[in-house]
C-alpha cells in the first residue's frame, strides 16, 4: 500500500523535485545534435565573412572595368562655361574662376579654380593656369609692366604666358578653350601639364654658336620667341 502511494502520479511533486524535472527535461538530449548545429552557425558565418570580403575586394575590379564608361561622359560635361566673349575686353588680361566638374558640394570654396584670360583679339584667347610652372605658386598680373609675376621665388612670365626670367624652365600652362555661340568655354576635366595637348615645350634652349675669333665656341641661351634669356 505505501508502494502505491509513493508511485502515485496524481500526487504534485515536491518544488525542489518540480525544478529539477524541468532542467533535466531542458538539457540536449542528444549531443551530436547540439555539435552539428553550433558547426553549421560557424559554416553560415564563415560564408558571409567570405562574402563581404569578396565583395570589397570586387569593387575596385567593377570600377576599373566601367571606369572608361564613366570617364566619357564626364569628359562631355568637362567644357566649363568661363563667360561671355564681351565679358573680356579685348587686349587685356582679367581673372576668371569656374568650379571644378569633379567636386561635390561639400568641398565648397576649394572646388573653385581660378585663372587667367588673355583676349588678343576678335575670338582669340589664352587662358592661362594661376600656377607657376615653378612649384605652383599663383602668378598674379602687373598690368604696369604687362608681366606675369611669381611672388614666392620671383618667377617672371611675358603677356603671352612666355618665360621672362626666374627659375621657371618653361612658360605657363594653357587650357584648353573654344568659343560656342559667343561664349568662352575651357576643358577642365584635365589640369593643364607638360602631357596636355596645349602645353608647350620647356622655353629655355641651349644652343651652341659659331665659333668666336679665339677658336673657343660661346653659349647662347634663346627662348622658344626668340628673345636672348
Amino acid at each position: 500500500m505505501m508502494e502505491e502511494e509513493a508511485m502515485n502520479p496524481n500526487e504534485p511533486l515536491a518544488p525542489g523535485a518540480e525544478i529539477a524535472a524541468e532542467s533535466t527535461a531542458e538539457q540536449p538530449q542528444n549531443p551530436a545534435e547540439a555539435a552539428h548545429s553550433r558547426r553549421a552557425f560557424l559554416f553560415k558565418l564563415a560564408v558571409a565573412l567570405n562574402g563581404a570580403v569578396g565583395a570589397l575586394l570586387a569593387v575596385p575590379i567593377i570600377g576599373y572595368l566601367l571606369g572608361p564608361a564613366f570617364s566619357k561622359r564626364a569628359n562631355q560635361s568637362a567644357w566649363i562655361h568661363l563667360g561671355r566673349v564681351e565679358d573680356f575686353p579685348q587686349g587685356q588680361i582679367r581673372l576668371a574662376s569656374f568650379r571644378n566638374p569633379a567636386t561635390t558640394h561639400w568641398d565648397g570654396e576649394t572646388g573653385d579654380i581660378p585663372c587667367w584670360v588673355r583676349r588678343i583679339s576678335g575670338n582669340s584667347f589664352q587662358v592661362f593656369a594661376i600656377n607657376c610652372a615653378h612649384l605652383g605658386c599663383p602668378v598674379r598680373w602687373f598690368p604696369q609692366s604687362r608681366l606675369f609675376l611669381c611672388p614666392c621665388h620671383g618667377g617672371v612670365y611675358y603677356e603671352d604666358g612666355s618665360r621672362a626670367s626666374g627659375p621657371p624652365q618653361r612658360g605657363l600652362f594653357q587650357y584648353a578653350h573654344k568659343v560656342v555661340n559667343g561664349n568662352l568655354m575651357i576643358y577642365a576635366g584635365k589640369m593643364p601639364t607638360l602631357a596636355a595637348p596645349y602645353a608647350q615645350p620647356p622655353l629655355t634652349q641651349i644652343q651652341p654658336s659659331s665659333a668666336t675669333a679665339n677658336g673657343a665656341k660661346s653659349i647662347a641661351v634663346h627662348d622658344a620667341s626668340g628673345r636672348n634669356a
